[in-house]
């Protein structure tokens, strides 16, 4: 069985948020205002980071971080790991992401099938590691050993209190 039919509401409710999170992608903007209040808090190394990134991640980062906030997190590391937990996606496009998820859940074959074509297989690898790559650029951009573990184990926590705090803003957004 896929990991579709796993998921809390089955395979209709796993639709639903990818249709949510595929309308999101393409409607994402970071307003100069929610720039200018992340710039009060990340280093200048951060924010260069922050501004790398695919205008997508910016927004999920902050709605990331706006979901912790709401849920009385205060903590500064575990909100740095949720701005920047997606930093190693790079500027994939949608259609990429949408081939990852449903390789995700309906078996990495798709995954194999979509690498026949050179950037598809490029994009699909960044995005299978990008928990890896956003921590190690976390790391070189000054983010503390905690932050970094916090993203680099984002999918599966270690830290039973904020790695999952972490996870379940992540999901919900």
């Amino acid at each position: 069985m896929t990991s579709v039919g796993h998921s809390a509401g089955g395979a209709i409710g796993w639709w639903r948020t990818k249709v949510r999170q595929f309308v999101r992608h393409v409607r994402a903007r970071v307003s100069v205002g929610e720039r200018a209040a992340v710039a009060t808090w990340l280093t200048p190394d951060q924010l260069a980071l922050f501004d790398s990134m695919h205008v997508a991640d910016r927004r999920h980062g902050l709605d990331v971080v706006a979901t912790l906030r709401s849920d009385a997190v205060t903590d500064d590391e575990v909100l740095l790991a949720g701005l920047l937990h997606d930093a190693g996606k790079g500027h994939t496009s949608v259609v990429p992401r949408i081939v990852y998820a449903l390789g995700q859940a309906y078996g990495r074959w798709i995954w194999t099938v979509a690498s026949v074509v050179p950037p598809m297989g490029r994009a699909i690898r960044r995005l299978r590691d990008h928990a890896d790559t956003s921590a190690d650029l976390a790391a070189r951009n000054g983010c503390s050993p905690r932050t970094v573990d916090l993203i680099r184990h984002q999918d599966a926590p270690t830290d039973p209190v904020a790695g999952v705090q972490l996870q379940l803003a992540d999901e919900a957004n």
